[in-house]
């Protein structure tokens, strides 16, 4: 009877296998469907006629609805297999009411709530510096419907001290004449200037602005729409940053049925985020002194002439704030730059031409190359004097994986200039002595390894390894990665080199090419935390900014380049944070000495990250400092925990790839 229940047991176990199994479940699918569609043959009735049979009923109401619903779910499961991204997919006629389960329902709900809500009431009072906001738009033969939301959309504001400052390129559509003069009869405040010949975008916006005579400059396209509460943001903005010389909001796109989607909750002021691409974009107001002194808009730079203008005044002025709130709906339609980015490209052969200007006005001859798919630009900066670069990398024991790391350096790096600094925390094993006595006669130039016998702290390390150095640069570096191409050292010098930059990161992967660190976003998941983990290198995330040069509040040190002269003015790494945070809080702090620390997307090492001192939450005493770490971190930074000023309040703290915050 045992062997017999032994036997049931396994026969059992073999069945749930099989149908469990993928080519079962086909076959049961098939066979379910051939059920419903074909009857089994009987006397009399051919293929054709059953073929017939079927092509009757599948055109019928009920067999309709049962191939729609076979096939809704093959295509659903086929996307799903295909799309290596997490998905969810929410249908329309499944939200609840009370929820918002995506971008279009959330921006709705802020516009009503802005309009019914208390928020703006006592709007004079409290605010008393109410400047007359000037809003230029040069208008060439757009759609007349959108021409009219677009100055409709400023008729409706609240805020009632503006004037609207119209210059027509000499459209060929005459309703357009008629509109704009009809606007300009029933309302004094509409100004509108007549070319008589085509001039392009430059020259029309420069005879707006010819008009103005209000404090400030608002920019704003034909056929867009901004927020009712647009202006009031704006002199709330001003009352409370009186100091402000430019102020940029965040923007989406709305499509001919007034859906709203690719919201770009955009970073406070980040000067290489500009260099990258025209992150500003709209709302865009600049005071008008500004604009006088820089001489308008520039002829020969069209279609990014928006692009120039705030290279050339973000030289004159870094006095800049951005009201992280969407309040400019950009215009998706055939004929509008938000359709693609194949609709205009002669406007990103002007942007590199501004941004090769804005450079040389700089003081540096470089090259500006395009990132994939025209989705902004790459610049590459000379090296200038090639400083002596002391590259300090802590370590114990962990031979092979230290190996791999000098050999990739020394045999993958053009730049030659450079000192490596091992430190020996505590190594017992036989082959580090060997490996270290090898190398240090092999490599007696560049190779010394140096005795670092105290109980593990990181940035003690790196402040013994700092005293040792005699490069201009430190390269914080850890012995778990590896070069993977020989421009690397080269490039960040390029950027550290600069008197502006603090801290330089790169952009490191786990060995299956998908990313462990590509900047770092503080009070992600809490305290701070890495972007767009797991996602693959060569994925553009969002707004390309994986593949973009970006400033952000801090990156790791498992590769950090930072001058000398820099790390010793914030007084190096605070040794109270021995494993965790030390890195972070040497970035705020060169951040709050006034640099810009950047990450830069074109310099990739392989990170076989905690390989050599494991988890550091994996012990009871590793559990008790991590916490004493993170509290004195919160402590210290709290201000930056609740704001990171590169990352926008209406995004999700909880993931790493930018998601949007439906809460917020």
């Amino acid at each position: 009877m045992q062997a017999l229940k032994h036997f049931s047991h396994q026969l059992q176990h073999r069945i749930r296998n099989l149908e469990s199994g993928k080519y079962y479940r086909i076959k049961r699918a098939i066979g379910k469907y051939k059920k419903l569609f074909f009857r089994k043959k009987t006397p009399g009735s051919g293929n054709l006629k059953r073929i017939l049979e079927f092509i009757r009923f599948a055109f019928s109401r009920s067999g309709g609805k049962i191939l729609r619903k076979a096939g809704k779910k093959l295509a659903r499961k086929v996307y799903l297999k295909l799309e290596d991204r997490p998905i969810r997919i929410v249908y329309e006629d499944d939200i609840q009411q009370d929820h918002i389960h995506h971008y279009d329902q959330w921006i709705q709900n802020k516009l009503e709530r802005s309009e019914k809500g208390n928020y703006y009431d006592d709007f004079d009072t409290k605010y008393p510096k109410q400047p007359l906001i000037s809003i230029i738009m040069p208008v060439y033969n757009p759609p007349l419907k959108y021409l009219k939301e677009a100055i409709e959309s400023i008729v409706a504001q609240p805020y009632k001290n503006w004037e609207l400052c119209i210059a027509d390129d000499c459209s060929s559509e005459k309703k357009i004449h008629q509109l704009l003069h009809a606007y300009s009869v029933k309302d004094r405040r509409i100004k509108v200037h007549y070319r008589t010949e085509n001039g392009h975008i430059s020259k029309t916006s420069n005879d707006a602005l010819s008009m103005a005579q209000g404090e400030y400059i608002l920019l704003m396209d034909h056929d867009d729409l901004i927020t009712r509460n647009a202006l009031q943001e704006i002199i709330i903005s001003i009352n409370k940053h009186p100091e402000a010389d430019i102020i940029y909001s965040d923007e989406d796109k709305i499509d001919e049925n007034k859906h709203h989607s690719a919201a770009h909750f955009k970073p406070d002021w980040a000067p290489d985020h500009l260099l990258s691409r025209n992150y500003i974009g709209h709302v865009c107001v600049i005071r008008k002194t500004i604009m006088d002194e820089i001489g308008g808009f520039r002829e020969g730079f069209e279609g990014s002439q928006d692009y120039d203008l705030l290279l050339r005044a973000t030289e004159i002025t870094q006095r800049i704030h951005h009201i992280p709130k969407v309040l400019y709906h950009w215009r998706i339609h055939a004929l509008s730059a938000a359709q693609g980015e194949e609709v205009k490209p002669y406007a990103y052969m002007a942007a590199k031409k501004a941004l090769e200007q804005a450079l040389l006005r700089r003081g540096m001859p470089v090259e500006v190359k395009y990132l994939t798919g025209l989705r902004g630009y790459r610049i590459v900066y000379p090296v200038q004097e090639e400083p002596l670069v002391s590259i300090i990398i802590p370590s114990k024991d962990q031979t092979e994986l230290l190996k791999n790391t000098v050999d990739s350096i020394l045999n993958k790096t053009n730049y030659t200039r450079f000192e490596i600094i091992v430190l020996n925390n505590n190594s017992t094993s036989k082959s580090f002595q060997q490996f270290v006595a090898e190398y240090s006669t092999k490599y007696s130039n560049q190779f010394r390894c140096v005795d670092a016998h105290f109980p593990f702290n990181f940035s003690k390390l790196m402040n013994v390894g700092r005293k040792l150095a005699q490069g201009k640069m430190l390269l914080l570096l850890n012995n778990d990665v590896e070069v993977i191409h020989d421009d690397w050292l080269e490039i960040m010098v390029s950027y550290a080199q600069q008197k502006r930059i603090g801290a330089v990161g790169v952009k490191l992967l786990y060995p299956d090419d998908t990313i462990q660190h590509a900047g770092v976003i503080v009070g992600l998941g809490g305290i701070a935390g890495h972007t767009f983990v797991g996602m693959h290198q060569d994925e553009p995330g969002y707004f390309n900014y994986i593949q973009s040069t970006n400033n952000y509040s801090a990156v790791t040190a498992a590769c950090l380049m930072v001058r000398a002269e820099v790390y010793d003015a914030v007084g190096g790494m605070d040794e109270i944070f021995e494993v965790e945070y030390n890195d972070v809080d040497l970035c705020l702090r060169i951040q709050e000495a006034g640099y810009n620390n950047v990450y830069l997307p074109h310099v990739s090492l392989y990170h076989f990250e905690s390989a050599t001192r494991g988890h550091p939450h994996q012990s009871k005493s590793g559990y008790e400092r991590h916490l004493k770490e993170m509290a004195l971190f919160k402590e210290r930074w709290q201000k930056i925990i609740d704001h990171d000023p590169y990352y926008n309040p209406n995004l999700n703290l909880g993931v790493h790839d930018f998601s949007m915050n439906l809460m917020a």
